[in-house]
């Protein structure tokens, strides 16, 4: 799925766009970061409690930094299945489907969740690093469609968790028990008007709120009051987690982030995701020629999962060694609060064998292939 995420960088706090819950962030003493030129929530105590909460209950996420870009009219269908690599003519109404907006070389601009919200009416999520990107690739890629920029007038909340459900049911008019994954519906939460999908970026159960900015911080403190009958004396049953909690969570997950595993130099056949380009369907797309080519050439490149033997982090950058030979690279690397061990997602050569090893600050530290996911929560209940 999206992302949701784009590199930490350093910048003016002043010039920085703020979400709609920063007066919230605020309150709770986050920790913010210039986080795809908006101030964002870190962390608000410990990340690794935030993880474990997600993990083992619930846990309240701040996304209102996604970019959410609505493709209307009668042709808006024909004219995604020409900009995207999926079918979104295929889908139908309330429900999702991820996907990735190539090059003409087959290269990855974005990976997205198209939601079908109404025969005429699709809306489009994108990383918050890539939307101006994605929005001008769609108005060129859609003239038969209307394509307009919604992020500026939406509020994103994700509720992600076990218990997510539960808490959720009490602030809203949607029958969730019959939500299917990557599925949703208009209702209300709090109230509020908001389109709310079962979907997530995390690895477990969970909702993601589409309402109205002005609206945001009422959703988050139903959400938040709804579950606070939950919890122990001085122990929020619903807490907010951050940007650091959602990276672990996802990585667990073995789900890609864009600019680590997913970019303009890769296609979706080298992050294992060739299932989403779409070669069956009629008609023309942007960057097809390329990607049949690599479908029927295969992948140059490899994603695997790695397991540290040791307590050393490996981090993004580092060189995966086969004996004493070079053989790949660390995309995405981080210690595992679930797995208590340091894992990685790297890229290596198609074809190349272990032992694995990673480079560590000129180390090599002996690593463990493992199928992805790290974690999936169907096999832990």
């Amino acid at each position: 799925m999206p992302s949701q995420s784009g590199n930490p960088a350093s910048g003016d706090k002043a010039e920085l766009r703020h979400s709609p819950l920063q007066a919230v962030h605020e309150r709770l003493g986050a920790t913010m970061t210039d986080f795809a030129g908006w101030l964002m929530p870190l962390r608000y105590g410990s990340e690794t409690a935030e993880h474990n909460a997600v993990r083992s209950g619930a846990a309240l996420f701040d996304l209102s930094h996604m970019g959410e870009i609505a493709v209307t009219g009668p042709g808006a269908a024909e004219a995604l299945d020409y900009a995207v690599c999926g079918w979104p003519s295929q889908l139908a109404p309330g429900r999702a489907r991820y996907t990735m907006l190539c090059a003409p070389d087959g290269g990855v601009l974005d990976d997205l969740v198209i939601y079908r919200q109404a025969p005429d009416r699709f809306l489009v999520v994108a990383n918050a690093t890539n939307t101006a990107v994605v929005l001008g690739e769609l108005q060129r890629r859609c003239p038969g469609a209307v394509v307009q920029d919604e992020t500026e007038v939406t509020g994103l909340i994700a509720i992600q968790g076990p218990n997510a459900p539960g808490i959720l049911s009490r602030v809203t008019d949607l029958p969730l028990e019959g939500m299917r994954y990557y599925a949703g519906a208009s209702g209300t939460v709090g109230g509020c008007p908001a389109w709310v999908a079962r979907t997530g970026y995390t690895g477990e159960d969970g909702f993601e709120i589409y309402c109205a900015a002005g609206d945001a911080e009422r959703v988050w403190t139903a959400l938040s009051e709804a579950a606070s009958r939950d919890g122990e004396a001085g122990t929020p049953a619903l807490p907010a987690a951050g940007l650091a909690a959602r990276d672990t969570l996802r990585l667990e997950a073995g789900m890609p982030l864009y600019g680590n595993e997913l970019g303009p130099e890769m296609t979706p056949y080298e992050a294992g995701l060739g299932r989403v380009v779409r070669l069956d369907k009629p008609g023309d797309f942007v960057g097809r020629a390329a990607l049949e080519e690599r479908a029927a050439e295969g992948p140059r490149r490899t994603l695997i999962g790695l397991v540290a033997r040791s307590r050393r982090v490996p981090r993004h950058g580092y060189a995966v060694l086969s004996g004493s030979a070079e053989v790949g690279v660390v995309t995405s690397g981080a210690p595992s609060p679930t797995l208590g061990t340091p894992i990685a997602m790297a890229y290596v050569a198609t074809g190349a064998t272990g032992p694995f090893g990673i480079d560590v600050r000129g180390t090599t530290e002996p690593a463990d292939l493992t199928e992805l996911p790290f974690y999936d929560r169907r096999k832990q209940r």
